[in-house]
C-alpha cells in the first residue's frame, strides 16, 4: 500500500555529477524518515544518506562532501545529489522510507543503476 519509485540513475564519467529521486506514494500518514542505499556486485548493500523528516541528515563516510540528501515532504520525494563520482560508487541505488502507513512499516523501492565510467 505504500510504493517508492526511483528516477535519475545512468552512466556517468568520472567526476561528474547525478541526481537521485525518489517519491513515496500510497497510504501515508507520516513519513518519518527516508534513505538511500547502494549494492555493488559481489558486495553487501551498504547504507549511503539517511535523513529524518525534521531534516536531520547522516552519511557513510565514503560519500561525507560529495553526496547530499534533500527531502520535500509535501512531495512525499527524497533526493541524492551525487557529485564527484568515482568508479567506487558504481551500484544499483536503493530507496527505503520508513512510513506511518496501515502501521508503521519499512519500505522498498526497486533500485536504479548507477554507472561511474572512469
Amino acid at each position: 500500500h505504500v510504493q517508492l519509485v526511483e528516477s535519475g540513475g545512468g552512466l556517468v564519467q568520472a567526476g561528474g555529477s547525478l541526481r537521485l529521486s525518489c517519491a513515496a506514494s500510497g497510504i501515508i500518514f507520516r513519513i518519518n524518515a527516508m534513505g538511500w542505499y547502494r549494492q555493488a556486485p559481489g558486495k553487501q548493500r551498504e547504507v549511503v544518506a539517511h535523513i529524518t523528516s525534521d531534516g536531520s541528515t547522516n552519511y557513510a563516510d565514503s560519500v561525507k562532501g560529495r553526496f547530499t540528501i534533500s527531502i520535500e515532504n509535501a512531495k512525499k520525494t527524497v533526493y541524492l545529489q551525487m557529485n564527484s563520482l568515482n568508479p567506487e560508487d558504481t551500484a544499483v541505488y536503493y530507496c527505503n522510507a520508513l512510513v506511518n502507513s496501515l502501521g508503521v512499516n519499512d519500505y522498498w523501492g526497486q533500485g536504479t543503476q548507477v554507472t561511474v565510467s572512469s
